[in-house]
């Protein structure tokens, strides 16, 4: 009898991951690429590699273009970001997110968009009625169909 699909060695759907270090402290730049590669053990992903573009304010970078080259494979099934603020300043970050979905591959991030917290809450105002105004909370890094 052979061994159940949970105990194989199964590799998940293929995923590269992009960093943006700029004047970055190497621990930062090590607990960094940590976080990526538990991110996709957790969530039974195959990281094949991580770019990383070290130049501020660039859009075409070397690092970014290798990503986009791998994310036109057929085989690669998602971008692993960090956060959007890896992809670089708001002006870069737009047209590089719009060319990473165009390539068909999905856009997944250990941190979802900064949600402002609501503010504090006033004098006399009862906790079901705050309760009502909280934010749902970041957006789920995949879709439910995975």
């Amino acid at each position: 009898m052979e061994p159940l699909t949970e105990q194989r060695d199964v590799s998940g759907p293929v995923v590269y991951g992009f960093l943006r270090l700029v004047r970055v402290a190497p621990a930062r730049q090590a607990a960094l690429r940590d976080a990526l590669a538990e991110y996709c053990r957790r969530h039974e992903l195959t990281l094949h590699g991580v770019f990383t573009e070290r130049t501020a304010d660039t859009e075409r970078s070397a690092a970014f273009t290798g990503l986009l080259d791998v994310a036109e494979l057929d085989e690669t099934y998602g971008v692993v970001l960090p956060a959007l603020s890896h992809l670089g300043p708001k002006a870069i970050a737009a047209p590089r997110q719009d060319r990473i979905t165009a390539s068909g591959t999905r856009l997944l991030l250990l941190r979802g968009p900064h949600t402002p917290r609501p503010s504090a809450s006033r004098p006399g105002r009862a906790a079901s009625e705050r309760a009502r105004h909280r934010s749902p909370g970041p957006t789920p890094a995949m879709d439910h169909d995975t």
